[in-house]
């Protein structure tokens, strides 16, 4: 049997995932972050995209989107506290694909820096759904 880590994903408005996982793959400020079990402990902040999880004995890792927050790896425990958390298969190609024209249009008229702000990060957000759903659909899901 291999060694295990539990994980969970939430999000202010639900619990999107609690379980025993092999490994866990989300994006980090820096760069993609991969945890293992015995992972050191570490506190960072996440970037909009999507958290790969490896389940014991399932050839297919469960995905979930993330729009940013924080993550927190303890020895025998992940926490992910994530803004939004959408599982892989309830994601929206269609909403995501207007959240991303909306944002462009934001930036595009540009009414203060405030305004250009929040879009820039709206389209961040709606361009790491769109890879999301790419990923996925990539692996036949």
């Amino acid at each position: 049997m291999a060694m295990t880590i539990h994980v969970d994903v939430v999000s202010a408005e639900e619990s999107v995932f609690s379980g025993q996982v092999e490994f866990v793959v989300l994006p980090g400020e820096a760069g993609e972050l991969g945890i293992l079990p015995g992972h050191m402990p570490l506190l960072t902040r996440i970037k909009p995209g999507a958290v790969r999880l490896r389940l014991p004995d399932q050839e297919a890792e469960e995905l979930i989107f993330v729009a940013g927050g924080i993550l927190e790896v303890q020895p025998n425990k992940v926490t992910v506290l994530a803004d939004t958390a959408i599982r892989g298969k309830d994601l929206d190609e269609a909403k995501a694909l207007e959240a991303k024209k909306n944002a462009e249009e934001a930036m595009a008229s540009r009414k203060s820096e405030i305004d250009y702000a929040r879009a820039q990060a709206e389209m961040a957000e709606a361009i790491a759904q769109l890879a999301a759903i790419d990923k996925l659909r990539r692996r036949g899901h």
